[in-house]
């Protein structure tokens, strides 16, 4: 009972470290990772992502935010 217990513990600590972009979203590119500066514009935010990460990974959000992972990743 303890292994089984150990087990799915270890899936939900997994499971709070990752996040839908990250994991779904591909690799992260300079653009996503690069914040912008003054005068320049925002990076877009992959909004299925983090509907996906509120419904989902709620605590994972911030991984994605950190990552850069929840920003699209071409600018127009």
């Amino acid at each position: 009972m303890k292994k089984i217990f150990n087990a799915f513990l270890a899936i939900v600590l997994a499971s709070t470290v990752t996040s839908c972009a990250t994991v779904f979203g591909g690799p992260v590119s300079v653009y996503q990772k690069t914040k912008p500066g003054p005068g320049e514009p925002q990076r877009e935010i992959r909004v299925g992502a983090l509907i996906a990460d509120i419904l989902l990974f709620w605590p994972g959000t911030v991984v994605d935010f950190a990552t850069g992972a929840i920003y699209k990743p071409q600018g127009r």
